[in-house]
């Protein structure tokens, strides 16, 4: 689920930052233009792939194919591996310098089984968030059936799910205190050049998970699951 990433890139300290050690001026840098942001690397090809070849955003670059990967979001930088340079261009005031970094990388991979909690639902499904990251989403015709949506009594802004398993319900809310969940999908949107005010903070990443199957959704659906099996076995 995380990954520590080494990457390589040239950093812009500006002179507000310069009084303070190198090694926190530069991280406070980086972590301005990489937290929660996604991170890619960079590929070229020779000119001889197409791009029907590619499953990745690719585009021409002079003689080559250069294709962008996205390898996750960055949820802290690690620590600094190197820093050399800190040359100031003539009339410019921030100084420059070439920085090898760490980052740790939150990157699910498809068929993961993640640990996480409500966060909120309606009639699409349900929204759920590790703390960290709450672009989480659970489609409808994945979660357990039969089942229904209903308003929910203690929330009438949202409605809520309702798994039926042998004549009991089992609801899913605010009370589940761990959801498992496994990876179904992982997608990173492109960044949009205009967004309405009224519009949903943009999501960088977002995964698609399910809960339809067995040992997964709210752990107290399978809590008396071990407790039962064993009396059967000792009958």
């Amino acid at each position: 689920m995380f990954c520590l990433s080494e990457m390589e890139d040239t950093v812009r300290v500006p002179p507000d930052l310069l009084k303070l050690p190198l090694e926190v001026a530069i991280k406070k840098v980086l972590q301005k233009l990489l937290l929660n942001k996604v991170c890619s690397l960079t590929f070229c090809f020779p000119y001889t792939y197409t791009l029907s070849n590619l499953t990745k955003k690719s585009f021409f670059f002079k003689n080559k194919i250069q294709k962008v990967l996205s390898i996750g979001l960055c949820v802290t930088i690690y620590d600094i591996k190197s820093a050399e340079g800190g040359f100031v261009l003539p009339g410019d005031g921030p100084a420059t310098y070439k920085v090898r970094f760490r980052i740790v990388v939150f990157r699910p991979f498809v068929g993961e089984v993640i640990a996480a909690r409500f966060k909120e639902s309606d009639s699409n499904g349900l929204r759920l968030t590790l703390g960290f990251f709450e672009d989480i989403y659970v489609p409808a015709p994945l979660i357990p059936r039969p089942n229904r949506c209903e308003p929910d009594p203690y929330n009438r802004s949202q409605m809520r799910w309702v798994w039926i398993f042998e004549e009991q319900e089992y609801i899913i809310d605010h009370s589940c205190q761990q959801i498992n969940f496994r990876v179904e999908n992982i997608s990173y949107p492109p960044v949009p050049t205009e967004q309405a005010e009224d519009a949903k903070p943009f999501a960088p990443m977002v995964i698609t998970g399910t809960i339809d199957d067995d040992g997964l959704g709210p752990v107290s659906w399978w809590e008396g699951c071990s407790e039962r099996n064993n009396e059967d076995d000792d009958t």
